[in-house]
C-alpha cells in the first residue's frame, strides 16, 4: 500500500513538472512567428492524431506486456526529446517532427497512466485521484504562466528552453516509480487479446456514443483554449503582453477538476455532464457573438472549467466499462476512437479560423451541442438496459 501511495505522489509530481509549459500563453503566436498559419497548426495536429490512432493499440498491448512503469519511463524520455525539437523548430517540418514524437508519447501514456493510477488508487478513490492528477498539471501551467508573465515576457526562445528543463526533471522522477501488478494469471498472446477486446467492444458498442460526445467537448476545449484563444484576444483588442496574465487566470480555473467528484456526487453524474456540455456550448456562442475583452475572457474561462470538470468523470466512466485484465489496451482503443473523431474537428477549426475566428467559435458551439445530444441518448439507453 505504501508503494502505491508513493507511486501516486510521484505521478502527481511528474504531472506538475510536465505542466510547466513556459511557452503556453503564446503557443500559437510562437508558431506563427516561425511561419506557420493557423491551418498549418491544425493540419500538424491532425497528422499527429492519425499517428496516435495507428500507435494506440500496439502501445496498449506493449504496456500491458512490459508493465506500466516501463512504458511511462520510455514515454517520458521521448517527451523530453520532443521539447528539445520544439526549442529548435523553425519551420513546418521540425514542428511536424516534434508533434510526431509527441504522438508516440501520448499514444503510449494514453490509458497507461490512467490504468496505473486506477490500480494504485482502487475503484473507490479513483475519481478523486484522477481529479488531483489533472489539477497538478494545471498547477504546473499556472506556475509557468506566472514565470512567463513576470520574467520571460518576450523571450520566446527562453520559454521553450525552460520547458526542456522541467520535462527533464519529470523524466528523472519517473525512474523512481515501482511496478503495479495486474490480476492476470497467465500470459495472453496478442491475437488472443485482440479477440477478447473485440468481443468486449462488440458487447458494449453503444459506449462509442459516449466517446464521440467526449471527443467533441475535449477537442473544442483543446483547440479553442490552447490555440484559438490568442486570436480571440487579438480580435477583442487585448495586447499580447496581457495574454500571460489571462492564461494564468484561465489555467487556475482548471484546478476545479479536483472538485469534479463532489459536484457529481451532489448533482448526480448524468446531470453534471449535461450541465458541463451546456455551459461549454454557451461559452462558444459568447465567443462567436462578442469581441468584448471581458466576454472573451469569460467565454474561455467557462469552456476550460467545463472541460476540466469533465475529465475525471470521463476517466472514471471509461475505467468502469472494463472488466478485462488488459486495461491499458482497451483504454487505448477508447483513446483511438476519440482521436479519429478529433482529426475532422481539428481541420474544421483550422479552416474556419483562417476565414474568421468567429466561425471557429460557432463550430465549437455546434460540436458541444451535438455532444450534449449524443451523451443524453447514450445515457438514456444505458438506464433502459439496467
Amino acid at each position: 500500500m505504501d508503494n502505491k501511495k508513493s507511486n501516486i505522489r510521484l505521478l502527481y509530481a511528474i504531472a506538475l513538472l510536465q505542466g510547466l509549459i513556459f511557452y503556453g500563453p503564446i503557443a500559437t503566436l510562437y508558431r506563427q512567428i516561425q511561419g506557420l498559419s493557423v491551418f498549418d497548426i491544425t493540419l500538424i495536429e491532425s497528422i499527429s492524431l492519425i499517428t496516435m490512432i495507428l500507435l494506440e493499440l500496439p502501445w496498449g498491448y506493449v504496456s500491458d506486456k512490459i508493465g506500466y512503469k516501463k512504458t511511462i519511463i520510455i514515454c517520458n524520455i521521448l517527451y523530453f526529446i520532443s521539447k528539445i525539437i520544439f526549442w529548435k523548430a523553425d519551420g513546418f517540418s521540425l514542428f511536424l517532427a516534434e508533434r510526431l514524437v509527441l504522438s508516440i508519447v501520448i499514444s503510449g501514456l494514453s490509458g497507461c497512466d490512467s490504468a496505473y493510477l486506477y490500480l494504485c488508487a482502487g475503484e473507490r478513490d479513483s475519481q478523486k485521484v484522477f481529479g488531483i492528477y489533472e489539477a497538478m498539471t494545471t498547477t504546473g501551467l499556472i506556475c509557468a504562466s506566472v514565470i512567463f508573465s513576470v520574467i520571460i515576457r518576450d523571450n520566446y526562445s527562453l520559454a521553450a528552453f525552460l520547458t526542456i528543463i522541467s520535462y527533464g526533471m519529470a523524466m528523472v522522477l519517473s525512474l523512481f516509480l515501482s511496478e503495479v501488478k495486474t490480476k492476470t494469471t497467465r500470459h495472453i498472446r496478442f491475437n488472443e487479446q485482440i479477440k477478447m477486446i473485440c468481443s468486449a467492444i462488440m458487447q458494449n458498442k453503444s459506449f462509442f456514443m459516449f466517446l464521440f460526445a467526449a471527443a467533441l467537448l475535449a477537442e473544442s476545449n483543446q483547440t479553442i483554449t490552447v490555440f484559438l484563444n490568442q486570436l480571440q484576444y487579438l480580435r477583442s483588442r487585448i495586447e499580447p503582453r496581457y495574454m500571460g496574465y489571462i492564461y494564468i487566470l484561465v489555467t487556475i480555473s482548471g484546478l476545479l477538476a479536483a472538485y469534479s467528484c463532489k459536484i457529481s456526487e451532489r448533482l448526480g453524474e448524468a446531470a453534471t455532464i449535461k450541465l458541463l456540455f451546456s455551459a461549454a456550448c454557451l461559452a462558444c456562442i459568447m465567443l462567436a457573438l462578442y469581441s468584448n475583452p471581458i466576454i472573451s475572457v469569460m467565454g474561455i474561462l467557462i469552456l476550460r472549467i467545463s472541460a476540466s470538470l469533465f475529465v475525471p468523470i470521463r476517466m472514471d466512466i471509461e475505467n468502469r466499462q472494463i472488466n478485462l485484465s488488459c486495461r491499458a489496451t482497451i483504454l487505448s482503443v477508447y483513446s483511438s476512437a476519440v482521436n479519429v473523431m478529433a482529426v475532422g474537428t481539428n481541420l474544421i477549426f483550422g479552416k474556419m479560423a483562417d476565414i474568421n475566428i468567429k466561425y471557429a467559435m460557432i463550430s465549437g458551439a455546434i460540436f458541444c451541442f451535438i455532444g450534449l445530444i449524443v451523451y443524453s441518448v447514450w445515457n438514456l439507453r444505458l438506464r433502459n438496459t439496467k
